[in-house]
């Protein structure tokens, strides 16, 4: 309908109606609920394309953004039930298609569109977004290869992160117990789908905050493993909380994720990356009955090696035993030495045996019966010129009384008990011997005085009652003066 025209005399200071003009002016916020209603009315369901600009999370949680392309802008709003069901990140410069509907914000008099889901814009731009990620969290140094840690060689309890209805979790416990039979704990979590992240990254955290020697055994390492898929399957595990999770597990962490060809940002946080769940249980654990073999191998070197010496040694005294000469060698000039020193021995003593016949012979000729009677004779004579007088008897006996009459006199004066008679005592022991110190009668109990009219008992100073004393002994009588020798 073409718009009534517009005459000059219609305009003027206020506004009047004319006739036949049934229109009336409409308010700003009744139009606004006109447009509203027309632009929800034709464009209730569409889908956009187009890149990401200025996203931003509210503190509601609602979810505020702008698509664009090369030649227009439109404002977007995601509510905050619709933002938390969302399975990545939403990011600036991401290709996305957001599907909603048109509406109209009366406040600013613009058209956004209340986004109801928000998908990546075909693999290219998950890629994308996989690397964007990537490189975040690389500045940020959670995949740096000084935080990676040693595996240990033989776990005691594993720790798997899996789903526990699927291939991978019978795959890993019949691959370990192939290899080496160990404990598994098993935390079951969703591996795909809304939620799995969380679940991931909850699991890896509640391994890791496991006390030793608690309810639930604490693993040696963890295994976080899925099967193959898409990349869109496999997407959980490139979301940030799990990466952060594994980066931050106290506890080695082997990522087994997908297949050989899958990579995820798990695996750059890892540990350790298994291109296979089998391959990550042969990472955790060694063959026994390889290391059955080594042992065995180890002990057969020990005891070579402990026997070697041994066996060396024998053959070295083996060569020096050929080099020694023959005991009854070393024996010939030692036993032929001992026959002639016996056959001169032999000899020597019969010829000193016939020179002692000869000197005896000699000497038994000069002792003769005449000889020996002619000596007696002599001396007989020469006893009988010798004459005895008495002087040369008396003399010695008179020379010895002198002298033990001058002994006598001496004895008398040196007596032990002669001082008694002028005043002085002697003090005794209880046995009777003579203390000459006062140390020596300070160590005594008891003390015995002798005086010159007898003995009297005494007691140191603080001694308690003396016993009983004995008997001094009765001196021996001085021995006989010996008798001068007649011929002295």
């Amino acid at each position: 309908m073409a718009p009534p025209p517009i005459h000059d005399d219609d305009a003027g200071l206020v506004a009047r109606s004319r006739g036949g003009d049934n229109a009336q002016p409409l308010t700003i916020s009744e139009i606004s609920a006109l447009l509203k209603r027309t632009v929800e009315d034709r464009f209730g369901f569409v889908r956009l394309r187009g890149e990401l600009s200025g996203v931003k999370r509210a503190a509601s949680g609602h979810f505020y953004c702008a698509l664009k392309d090369e030649g227009a802008v439109i404002d977007g709003v995601m509510w905050k039930g619709n933002a938390q069901r969302l399975a990545f990140r939403a990011e600036d410069g991401l290709e996305v298609i957001a599907t909603g509907k048109l509406t109209t914000y009366p406040g600013r008099s613009k058209y956004q569109i209340v986004i109801d889901s928000l998908e990546l814009a075909g693999e290219g731009a998950l890629l994308a977004l996989l690397e964007k990620t990537r490189a975040r969290l690389a500045a940020e140094g959670l995949f740096a290869d000084s935080k990676k840690r040693r595996l240990p060689f033989l776990p005691q309890v594993i720790g798997v992160v899996t789903s526990p209805t699927g291939a991978v979790i019978r795959d890993i416990l019949h691959r370990l117990a192939d290899r080496f039979p160990t404990h598994v704990v098993v935390w079951p979590v969703l591996v795909q789908g809304q939620g799995a992240a969380e679940q991931v990254a909850a699991a890896v955290r509640g391994f890791s905050a496991l006390q030793p020697g608690g309810a639930v055994p604490r693993p040696d390492v963890v295994i976080v493993a899925r099967g193959g898929g898409s990349i869109e399957d496999l997407w959980s595990f490139n979301e940030e909380v799990v990466v952060r999770a594994i980066a931050e597990c106290t506890i080695p962490v082997i990522s087994a994720v997908g297949h050989e060809t899958d990579t995820t940002l798990a695996d750059f946080a890892a540990d350790r990356r298994a291109p296979t769940p089998t391959a990550a249980a042969e990472m955790a654990v060694p063959v026994r009955a390889d290391l059955a073999m080594t042992l065995a191998d180890l002990g057969a070197r020990q005891r070579r090696a402990v026997y070697r010496p041994v066996e060396l040694g024998r053959e070295r005294l083996a060569a020096r035993a050929r080099l020694l000469p023959r005991p009854e060698a070393l024996l010939q000039a030692q036993t032929q030495r001992l026959d002639d020193l016996a056959e001169r021995l032999r000899r020597g003593l019969g010829e000193r045996s016939a020179k002692g016949r000869e000197r005896l012979a000699g000497v038994a000729a000069r002792l003769s019966p005449s000889l020996l009677t002619r000596s007696a004779a002599e001396a007989a004579r020469r006893l009988d010129r010798t004459r005895l007088t008495p002087a040369l008897i008396d003399r010695p006996i008179r020379q010895g009384t002198d002298r033990l009459a001058a002994l006598t006199r001496v004895m008398s004066q040196l007596h032990p008990e002669k001082p008694l008679e002028r005043g002085y005592a002697i003090i005794r022991d209880a046995g009777g011997k003579a203390l000459t110190t006062r140390a020596e009668a300070a160590r005594e109990a008891a003390l015995v005085l002798q005086f010159r009219d007898g003995r009297l008992d005494a007691l140191p100073s603080g001694a308690a009652t003396p016993p009983t004393p004995r008997p001094a002994p009765t001196p021996r009588p001085a021995a006989p003066p010996k008798q001068d020798d007649l011929f002295s």
